[in-house]
């Protein structure tokens, strides 16, 4: 199920306004929160952002805030579904569902850098620990990471399968590929050289080079069907199924 999201830009510089109109539904409201709370967290870590400063920050009383999120892992947990919606909603379509195996990776790896690069809820995926979160909460943010994970594999292995990409190994070649987009949170500077789609889709060609059977000597159909037999394929495949259905 698709998260409605905007470009993840809110004007984090007068997001009271969401609630100096009573008639804004709780929806834009709820958005607002989440959107000054991923500015927040981006800017000075998690733990060290507060109910109290977010509430400030809206110019609403805490009392309001809470009306609308129990507590603040909860909103972190949001802000990690909006980023992973933001990857999933920028998907090209076309090519995952009749693309090769590496038109999929390729896909994936520049809507992935994409979000990172445009959207601040992308960059809550990216950039921040979960480690000081609570055991269950910790849980539920790290089954949310694993889809990407599991998506990243799964498209390697559907281009093993039908020889676009190299035979490799596919956990260290997902491991590798979110490794190096994650990155990006650290270095990018909004009004730098190059556009959040250039950026998307330099990443997907320098980290796709590696994978595509084109550029290697390799007899690749038969090195293919000797990879997919060592493949737990179904076992990813099931495990992305039960990831996504939560």
């Amino acid at each position: 199920m698709k998260i409605a999201i905007d470009n993840g830009t809110l004007n984090t510089r007068q997001p009271w306004k969401a609630f100096q109109v009573r008639q804004r539904n709780m929806d834009e409201k709820r958005d607002a929160i989440l959107q000054t709370a991923a500015h927040l967290f981006l800017e000075q870590g998690y733990p060290r952002t507060s109910m109290g400063e977010l509430a400030t920050r809206l110019k609403i009383t805490k009392p309001a805030l809470y009306h609308y999120f129990k507590n603040k892992e909860q909103i972190l947990v949001d802000c990690y579904s909006h980023g992973i919606a933001a990857i999933e909603n920028g998907l090209d379509s076309a090519l995952v569902s009749h693309g090769t195996g590496f038109d999929k990776v390729k896909a994936y790896i520049e809507a992935y850098a994409t979000a990172v690069v445009t959207h601040e809820f992308g960059r809550c995926v990216a950039m921040l620990d979960d480690s000081v979160l609570s055991p269950t909460t910790r849980r539920e943010v790290r089954s949310l990471k694993r889809r990407i994970d599991a998506s990243i594999r799964l498209y390697i292995e559907d281009g093993i399968a039908d020889g676009s990409v190299a035979p490799c190994n596919v956990k260290l070649a997902s491991f590798a590929i979110a490794g190096a987009i994650n990155w990006i949170g650290t270095w990018y500077q909004p009004g730098g050289p190059l556009s959040a789609p250039e950026i998307g889709q330099e990443f997907a060609h320098l980290l796709t080079e590696g994978l595509h059977t084109c550029r290697l000597g390799l007899d690749v159909k038969s090195a293919a069907k000797r990879s997919v037999k060592e493949l737990p394929r179904k076992r990813v495949a099931r495990k992305l199924a039960a990831i996504t259905k939560r």
